[in-house]
């Protein structure tokens, strides 16, 4: 029981820190601790992911006021900041242009959202802060993500039984 608390800490600082693997940790405990079943531990891992995520979600809904720090500051324009400006012109247009088809088709951002959820692609983090911004509904979120992200990670913690069972 204290490995799943464990797993789940883990899985809710990985949602919120990107640099910390919740997919190796949860392939080195399911092999380390077999007795552990893989449907189990996939849910307490989805549950502590989408738990993190939900920050992220109200952050891009507007309902989470950011740090100070990650505000902009209404500076002049120096001239390496109007090159960085020109240069990313696109990529924000892309953004503003997804964002207002996500807006038009929210079915097409379930859709996303909810594959992004187990494969991974197109980033999770990206979609989850994409779905608040689109407002999404937050049953449609946490189902969808917990969904997906259960299968994802039954499967990961599967694997190290699967492959044993091959090689022996």
């Amino acid at each position: 029981m204290a490995w799943l608390g464990l797993a789940m800490g883990v899985a809710f600082g990985s949602a919120l820190v990107p640099f910390i693997s919740i997919e190796l940790f949860v392939i080195g405990m399911a092999a380390q601790e077999p007795q552990v079943s893989c449907l189990l531990l996939g849910l307490v891992v989805a549950i502590g992911q989408v738990g993190g995520k939900l920050l992220y979600y109200y952050a891009g809904r507007g309902s989470i006021r950011l740090p100070a720090f990650l505000h902009r500051e209404a500076r002049p324009m120096t001239a390496r900041r109007e090159r960085w400006h020109v240069r990313t012109k696109r990529v924000r247009s892309w953004v503003a242009a997804l964002r207002v088809k996500c807006e038009r088709h929210p079915h097409w951002m379930v859709g996303a959202y909810s594959v992004s959820s187990v494969v991974g692609l197109p980033p999770y983090m990206a979609t989850v802060v994409l779905a608040g911004l689109v407002r999404m509904r937050l049953a449609t979120f946490i189902s969808a993500g917990l969904a997906g992200r259960f299968i994802r990670f039954s499967l990961l913690a599967a694997s190290p039984a699967l492959f044993t069972g091959w090689l022996l």
